[in-house]
């Protein structure tokens, strides 16, 4: 009997564990943008970009809105005629700016380059071969123990044998 008890247990907490990784890994698919180390990311802003934003045009080049992982560097190129600004930097024309993210946040910066005058970035935390570890325990320790609770109620089965003929 005690037997039978640690293998529902066993098998309840397996049964958990692989819903937290299903669970878990379904998420990663559709965050997969965020699974990255951190990196260098490079904008152009090219020649001709202050007069399509003068005119009301957003350059075709150019992102509106961003994302990012903690620990990115943001490096602004200007080959534009005219200086421009992101947020807290001041790029003068032929020069180029670096901005790094250092902490998750959501940002809306004022942006020169684009047509409606601001940016939005986000900045998010890497997700790491822990931080995807942590969700499946999370999510698959509770499922699991939920499932052996659930498991202990029910009656066993007994086999039961035919009749033998005596």
């Amino acid at each position: 009997m005690q037997n039978t008890m640690k293998k529902r247990i066993a098998i309840s907490v397996a049964i958990g564990l692989l819903i937290g990784l299903v669970l878990s890994e379904g998420t990663f698919i559709f965050l997969g943008r965020t699974a990255r180390p951190p990196q260098t990311i490079m904008i152009t802003v090219p020649a001709g970009t202050s007069d399509l934003v003068a005119r009301g045009e957003q350059p075709p080049t150019l992102p509106q809105g961003m994302t990012f992982v903690v620990g990115d560097v943001l490096v602004i190129d200007n080959e534009d005629s005219v200086d421009h600004q992101l947020g807290p930097l001041w790029i003068p024309a032929g020069t180029s700016g670096q901005l790094v993210l250092g902490q998750p946040e959501s940002l809306a910066y004022e942006c020169s380059f684009q047509a409606d005058n601001y940016i939005g970035m986000d900045v998010y935390e890497s997700l790491t071969l822990g931080t995807r570890l942590y969700g499946i325990l999370f999510a698959g320790l509770p499922m699991g123990i939920l499932i052996a609770l659930y498991a202990a109620i029910l009656p066993a089965k007994n086999k039961k044998h035919a009749p033998e003929n005596v």
